[in-house]
């Protein structure tokens, strides 16, 4: 996908317009009292949000001018749901609205056939994230999501997974505290788990250093080949503090070596 073209679908890219803070504002307020020429003046002056979003899936084999027009679909939703009296940039809220449309658009141009009663879960599960993330500002959980869709919390998963597009094993998957999780922490390796980096060396030191939490971790993770999440629900803790210890415990021992 050819992302250095300076015409896409016949905007030139190049001369895109870039509205300053008080300008949105004003236009903002002429959106909402129905003034269509503000809210071309608007969207023309985030197109650049577009831009920067299709980078994004610049592994993607879709046409670039295709996608560009789908981002620029939610850019506009973005606009007509956006809420300017919180304290909230519209950046912040546009730009998961573009990724959530471009890639509601690569699942349906997917080869892959899911479903019909899945792939409903899931476009259900999509739209409650936003409606979600519209109301509290912050990442929804899969339990928040499951209850506002009414299936269960494998269901939600279950479904999403069906409509993924192919991924990089280093794709963030998932968000929570900070702490970022990728696809990579969600897979277990009991196939090559014997030959693990982790018994190649002779830890028994750098591993008496952890605490008992961390080392259990490392064990599983490492010993037994259990993903994250199996171990998540094997302690009784998230994912994301999985993630976090593991990472801490990883970054002690790797200091005490080095």
């Amino acid at each position: 996908m050819a992302l250095n073209k300076v015409e896409i679908c016949g905007v030139n890219t190049a001369k895109l317009p870039l509205l300053k803070d008080e300008d949105k504002e004003e236009l903002f307020r002429k959106i909402k009292q129905g003034d269509k020429e503000a809210r071309e003046t608007y969207i023309k002056g985030n197109l650049r949000l577009v831009l920067s979003v299709i980078k994004r899936f610049s592994s993607s084999s879709e046409n670039v001018d295709d996608l560009f027009q789908i981002g620029c679909i939610g850019l506009i939703k973005a606009i007509d749901n956006f809420d300017n009296t919180l304290n909230v940039k519209f950046s912040t809220y546009a730009v998961p609205m573009i990724i959530g449309e471009i890639r509601r658009y690569l699942r349906d141009n997917n080869s892959i056939r899911v479903s019909r009663s899945l792939r409903d879960i899931a476009y259900k599960a999509i739209y409650a994230k936003e409606h979600l993330m519209k109301l509290s500002l912050k990442e929804p959980k899969i339990e928040d999501i499951a209850k506002e869709v009414g299936v269960s919390k494998e269901e939600i998963v279950h479904a999403l997974d069906a409509i993924q597009s192919p991924v990089s094993l280093y794709d963030p998957v998932y968000s929570e505290g900070g702490d970022t999780l990728y696809v990579m922490d969600q897979i277990s390796d009991k196939k090559n788990k014997e030959e693990n980096w982790v018994e190649d060396i002779s830890l028994s030191e750098a591993m008496k250093r952890l605490s008992e939490r961390q080392n259990y971790i490392i064990q599983l993770r490492f010993f037994q080949g259990k993903t994250q999440m199996e171990v998540a629900q094997e302690i009784g803790i998230s994912q994301a503090q999985v993630s976090r210890l593991e990472k801490n415990a990883l970054r002690c021992m790797k200091n005490y070596l080095v």
